[in-house]
């Protein structure tokens, strides 16, 4: 059985220790070849160290080595009976706290290292804050050098209970203490002597014993989907799979899974793991390409879910970032390319809603601007729409990263926060707000045409692609209205009229509640649509008149509930087109006729050129 794997990112201040602990904890492990111990021997005695010092281990760069501090992050993977380690050695230097994000934002566990003399700094509540806003599930204190304050239990204590208060603020759900000497080695490997009032677990026990298997989020597929492949089969045949990792949940062939952003719903046939090795199920962090029943128009940024459990998806959200430009600032109305998971969009700051103190934090909602290792909750506006979850539920599908398209460096991490999106179809606001406060306006869009026109069509297509995209959108027509709203109306001419009325004022109250309204409607009278105009008018409220002009004959040919057929036959009476009028639009906004395309081909076509 293969042996479990532990991410595990080191943090706290500058000469706190954490590059001798790691180093500490590979000699003792007994994982360091014989060449790199001569090496660091080698480097010390030319420092004039009196010892090996086993920072060098990880402290590669030549910066590094001179400054006695760590720059970049440094990635160590070793190995013991019950459990494999990746570690990554973070800096500890406030100009480097970027580097810290980049090397924590992947880790199951935190070490947190505090020099037993100094006690809980700045940059120790910045890092623990940070642990805990990237949503590191276990946090490990440990306090470092208890060699040099004489093993003093009461000094430890201080610190644990300092460390407590202000980790009360923040969403830690599993904490740890360890005293230590890195530099010696007690209670990192092995249990030390001079500290027998500790009756816990050295670190590396506590490591290999740490219980991470239920921090993977298994019940929320998501795959985003990285690259389109067409890979050569072995009977030689071509396919075409979708390529990716399996960010959260179980995948299994044979699943039914809804491509998003456009909705659509297929079946999973093939599972694919790396190498090409054909496997029945795909689960969270496993790179895999699958292949799909139907073809459907899929690209890179595009994911597959669960048609019951989907993510977010909308173009706003409110999310926590860590500004990491030294040279410029972020400002509400910049804007930058976004990248959350694989989908790259640009996106503008629409709102700075205030920065956050790591020491206090407390919240400066006066903040006009951000700095260089700053924190802030702010909100954004995505050109194109996002597939996202809570951070704190998928940390996978919940960040993002923000990049200057000038220089092509990434300036910002973030992550998403909850509620997420003020226009999301998931997220409903219950509380009465302006029209100024609402981030969409409504519209009515009214299609007209003969019965058989193919507006119906065209309707639900709008529909559906209005609802991908997060936008309200609710589809009104004659089966839904004549069976409540409209129920007790005939199809005499002032029923006809009756009917529009009500319609049109329901529509216009969807419409200012900030829905897309889609009426789908014969109506055939200019006077009642003219009237339905009007009333979106006196609010101030958009209205889209789109004629569906299909000739007369081509709706008998398609005839789809046989009415034209009775209506001939006379077996109904006033019946538009046959013996009663159609008054056709004079100047609608929109004109659609049979050859312009299908009904998705139209539907986007409307969608973007009214704006919507």
């Amino acid at each position: 059985m293969p042996k479990e794997l532990l991410r595990l990112a080191t943090a706290g201040s500058v000469d706190d220790g954490k590059s001798t602990l790691i180093g500490r904890l590979l000699f003792d492990s007994k994982t360091i070849f014989t060449d790199q111990l001569e090496s660091i021997e080698r480097t010390s005695a030319e420092r004039g160290d009196e010892y090996a010092n086993l920072a060098l281990l990880t402290d590669g760069l030549r910066a590094e080595r001179e400054q006695g501090i760590t720059i970049d992050v440094a990635y160590r993977y070793f190995s013991t009976p019950k459990r494999k380690f990746i570690i990554a050695d973070t800096p500890g230097h406030v100009q480097y706290t970027r580097n810290m994000v980049t090397g924590a934002s992947t880790a199951d566990l935190a070490i947190i290292l505090v020099d037993a003399r100094k006690g809980i700094l700045e940059q120790t509540r910045r890092h623990a804050f940070l642990s805990s806003l990237l949503g590191i599930p276990h946090l490990t204190i440990c306090v470092n050098k208890m060699d040099l304050v004489d093993w003093s239990q009461e000094r430890f204590d201080e610190i644990c209970d300092d460390f407590i208060a202000f980790a009360a603020k923040l969403n830690v759900t599993d904490l740890t203490f360890i005293p230590l000497s890195a530099l010696q080695g007690d209670n990192v490997v092995d249990q030390s002597v001079n500290m027998p009032w500790y009756e816990g677990r050295p670190l590396l026990n506590h490591l290999e014993n740490v219980y991470i298997a239920s921090d993977r989020n298994l019940i929320d597929a998501r795959m985003p989907v990285q690259y389109v492949i067409r890979p050569q089969r072995s009977d030689g045949a071509d396919h075409r799979a979708y390529a990716g990792t399996v960010a959260g949940g179980v995948f299994s062939r044979g699943d039914e899974v809804v491509v998003l952003p456009s909705g659509f719903s297929t079946t999973i046939t093939g599972i694919w793991g790396p190498g090409g090795e054909r496997v029945d199920e795909a689960f969270a962090s496993m790179a895999v390409s699958m292949e799909l029943a139907d073809e459907i128009d899929i690209v890179r940024g595009d994911m597959l879910a669960r048609p019951n459990n989907r993510p977010y998806v909308g173009r706003d959200i409110d999310a926590m970032v860590c500004w990491f430009s030294d040279d410029t600032e972020l400002r509400p109305g910049n804007r930058y390319v976004m990248m959350c998971g694989t989908r790259t969009t640009r996106a503008q700051i629409s709102g700075l809603n205030y920065r956050l103190d790591v020491n206090t934090l407390h919240r400066d909602e006066e903040a006009k601007t951000l700095q260089l290792n700053e924190i802030a909750r702010i909100s954004v506006h995505a050109q194109q729409p996002l597939l996202f979850d809570a951070y704190r539920k998928n940390r996978e599908t919940g960040s993002f990263i923000l990049i200057d398209e000038a220089t092509n460096k990434t300036v910002g991490a973030g992550m998403i926060t909850a509620p997420v999106s003020k226009d999301s179809h998931v997220v409903w606001q219950t509380t009465k707000v302006t029209r100024e406060q609402r981030t969409h306006q409504g519209a009515t869009i009214w299609l007209t045409g003969l019965s058989g026109s193919g507006k119906s069509s065209l309707a639900v297509e709008l529909e559906r692609r209005m609802v991908a995209e997060s936008r309200f959108a609710y589809l009104m027509d004659g089966d839904n209205l004549r069976h409540g709203l409209n129920a007790d109306l005939g199809f005499s001419d002032d029923d006809r009229r009756e009917n529009i009325r009500r319609t049109s004022e329901v529509a216009a109250l969807f419409a200012d509640a900030g829905a897309i309204s889609i009426v789908s409607l014969i109506s055939p009278f200019a006077d009642e649509r003219r009237r339905a105009r009007e009333i979106h008018a006196e609010r101030r409220l958009p209205f889209y008149e789109i004629f569906v002009d299909t000739p007369l004959e081509v709706c008998e040919q398609r005839d789809p509930k046989g009415l034209y057929a009775k209506a001939r036959r006379g077996e109904i009476s006033q019946f538009t087109g046959i013996d009663s009028p159609y008054e056709r639009p004079a100047d609608p906004d929109v004109l659609v006729t049979p050859s312009d395309g299908s009904p998705a081909e139209v539907a986007e076509s409307i969608i973007r050129n009214l704006g919507l």
